[in-house]
């Protein structure tokens, strides 16, 4: 077609009024009053005489804070400016969208991302069907032993991964298996990747919760979390619809971006889709379920619940709060201190339960050591890891600070180090009040009485607790030290003021020093030991503990007693080696006393047979003679030997056979009688009474 003709110069008006998207777009941003002020001000020439911004350190509290007023109320105003401008922000991005797609439409845009999406899932099905019979088997296997729930674990997460990494190939992989336009293909990869972020997320929740225990109750014993079904499903639940909203949130920032949305749009656009995000942790603050019987310590937050949800509301209102006015350091700062301790008890509680004993029995009071390892092990990483965040979101370069010595760089250092020290002096309190506490454990098993085993185990549970509080005070003592010198204390004159304080202190109580030396005595002396009954002046009864200073008697009628170890004095112990247990039984004076001789020794050896008794006695019951004679009967002594503890039991068995014994051989017991004489007698008696009275005694 020639220039010239009518219709030529149609096409050429038509072209002169409506330019290119790109040049449409331009004059948009020419036309934004941001964009001219900020030409403007680059036109206009600099001040010949302007020095240099002062330095933070050179600006007082006073210009500090009003900086920072202002640059806030500048940020507002900018994102009430961008408030208005949205929608023309957003049709300006589906323009440019539209012109990269070539006259398509943007729903073609989402099959596009829901087509590969699916065939990511086709593929992982794939993938699962091929490998149905062997995750079959995973949950077949036995849990019983820790060993065997780690290996159970660890293929089911290696599965779980694997699918997702066939995810990711089937949608991403295909996708950029194909020449894509550079626009269509930054939008389509930004969703592909939050789809694979979110896929990642329900493996590991489904790794760490097990939530279909409703439908797969053959998986709750592979839960790493110890929770109820119900809690685990709720926590499932809501991890992946966090973790989804602020997944596909971030890649509609990043689209956003590509398609020339201005810095104040995107800001203003992330703040409205963090109000989902504060939404979805409101919701979890206040519909969470209350804490599951199978935690250790959930008794410890049930009298905190009323009173957390109010707290935890606020703190994340502020945190939402901090990030739209720019205080991200407060941001940060809040967030690990909310965020830190509930990792760390998650990490102890899913430790303990991985590697609790076998049989399911619950030892929070003695964790094994891969616990102890890896619940130490997490909680360091999580530590370090939140120094380093906090690091980087203050913009503090540790590198550069090691290679500088001020006073900030040698505390920061020094507060490092004294983290590092803390954490091992911790892991070594762990493995040892471990192994102590186990060794314990295991000395709570009854032992014969007498037997070396349970002379053994009595002695390990009277020093066990002790040397366990000597290490604990040494390594706290210790652990003080290194990390005050790391912080640069001198720790030389602390300690030399330490001994002469505890010289001063040893001259003024001294009652308190001869309480804790007497008690070092009597466990060097072995005087007595945990469980065994004691008596020392008025002070009776059996060793519950040791302190520090004074040991715990609980009487045998149940009152405690706190007894410090200078007070006691001389001690008898009455359950060591044997007891010599002595009855005295009284007989009518006309009583066959051969005949009771030969019926004691009878029982005697009858006790001495009987299975249940046997074993604690040493010396069978057996007749010592006549002890005396009495006013109604003759007392008889009955001596036996048997171990301590143990006499009591066998005396009352023993003196109901010999009652039942006597009866049925005629051998009466002595009981008190009064004799009454007749008239004559009487007569007889008082006469003779007064004639003593009157008759003076003959001398000798």
């Amino acid at each position: 077609m020639l220039a010239g003709t009518p219709a030529a110069d149609a096409q050429t008006t038509s072209a002169q009024s409506s330019p290119p998207p790109q040049v449409q777009q331009l004059l948009n941003l020419l036309q934004d009053p941001a964009v001219r002020g900020w030409i403007d001000q680059q036109q206009q020439p600099a001040p010949a005489l302007a020095g240099p911004p002062p330095s933070a350190s050179e600006m007082t509290a006073s210009e500090m804070m009003a900086a920072r007023t202002a640059s806030l109320r500048e940020h507002l105003a900018s994102l009430a400016a961008a408030a208005p401008r949205l929608p023309s922000e957003f049709r300006n991005a589906a323009d440019r969208l539209l012109a990269e797609l070539r006259g398509r439409r943007l729903v073609g845009v989402l099959i596009l991302v829901l087509g590969f999406v699916a065939l990511g899932a086709g593929t992982e099905l794939i993938f699962r069907k091929v490998t149905a019979r062997p995750q079959r088997r995973i949950v077949t296997l036995p849990s019983e032993t820790p060993s065997d729930r780690m290996r159970a674990i660890g293929l089911r997460l290696a599965f779980g991964l694997s699918e997702v990494a066939i995810f990711g190939l089937g949608s991403i992989g295909a996708f950029l298996a194909f020449d894509w336009p550079p626009l269509l293909r930054q939008v389509v990869l930004a969703y592909l990747i939050a789809a694979v972020i979110l896929r990642l997320v329900l493996v590991l929740g489904r790794f760490l919760l097990a939530p279909d225990g409703g439908r797969r109750q053959d998986t709750e014993r592979f839960r790493v979390v110890p929770l109820s079904a119900d809690a685990a499903l709720f926590w499932f639940r809501r991890l992946a619809f966090f973790v989804g909203w602020f997944a596909f949130g971030r890649a509609t920032l990043d689209v956003l971006s590509a398609l020339g949305f201005s810095p104040e749009a995107r800001e203003l656009v992330a703040y409205t889709l963090g109000l989902g995000l504060l939404a979805i942790a409101l919701n979890v603050v206040w519909a969470r379920p209350a804490a599951s019987d199978a935690l250790p310590d959930a008794t410890r937050h049930t009298a905190r619940h009323a009173v957390a949800p109010w707290l935890l509301s606020l703190c994340l209102v502020l945190l939402w709060g901090f990030w739209v006015v720019g205080f991200m350091r407060l941001f940060w700062l809040l967030a690990i201190a909310l965020l830190l301790p509930a990792a760390i008890m998650v990490a102890r509680t899913a430790s303990h339960h991985v590697f609790r004993p076998v049989g399911g029995s619950e030892a929070p009071s003695a964790p094994s050591l891969m616990a102890i390892y890896l619940d130490r092990g997490i909680r360091a990483l999580l530590i370090v890891g939140a120094a380093f965040l906090l690091a980087h979101t203050w913009h503090i370069d540790l590198v550069e600070m090691t290679g500088r010595d001020t006073l900030l760089t040698r505390l920061l250092r020094g507060a490092l180090s004294s983290i590092v020290i803390l954490l091992v002096a911790d892991l070594i309190w762990q493995v040892l009040k471990s192994l102590i506490d186990r060794r314990l454990a295991r000395a709570e098993a009854l032992s014969p009485p007498g037997t070396e085993a349970a002379v053994k185990q009595a002695r390990l549970r009277t020093l066990l607790p002790i040397f366990r509080n000597v290490i604990l005070v040494v390594l706290v003592a210790v652990a003080a030290m290194m990390a005050l010198s790391a912080l640069g204390v001198e720790i030389g004159p602390l300690i030399a003021g330490a001994g002469i304080v505890g010289v001063a202190i040893g001259f003024g109580s001294q009652t308190l020093v001869k309480d804790v030396f007497s008690g070092v005595f009597y466990l060097l002396d072995d005087a007595f030991r945990v469980g065994e009954y004691i008596q020392s002046g008025s002070y009776k009864g059996t060793v519950e503990s040791f302190g520090f200073r004074s040991v715990k008697l609980r009487h045998h009628r149940g009152p405690l007693s706190t007894v410090p170890y200078g007070v006691l004095g001389a001690v008898q112990n009455m359950s060591r080696d044997w007891v010599i247990d002595k009855v005295t039984v009284g007989v009518a004076y006309d009583s066959d006393f051969e005949k009771a001789k030969k019926l004691i020794k009878q029982i005697g050896k009858e006790l001495a047979e009987d299975p249940e008794l046997a074993p604690h006695i040493i010396e069978p019951l057996k007749m010592q003679g006549v002890e005396q004679f009495s006013d109604y009967g003759i007392q008889i002594r009955l001596k036996m030997m048997t171990k301590p503890g143990e006499q009591f039991v066998i005396r009352r068995r023993a003196l109901a056979m010999i009652k039942q014994a006597f009866d049925e051989n005629g051998i009466r017991f002595a009981i008190p009688t009064v004799q009454v004489a007749g008239h004559e007698e009487a007569g007889s008696v008082a006469a003779h009474q007064a004639l003593k009275l009157v008759k003076p005694p003959t001398p000798e």
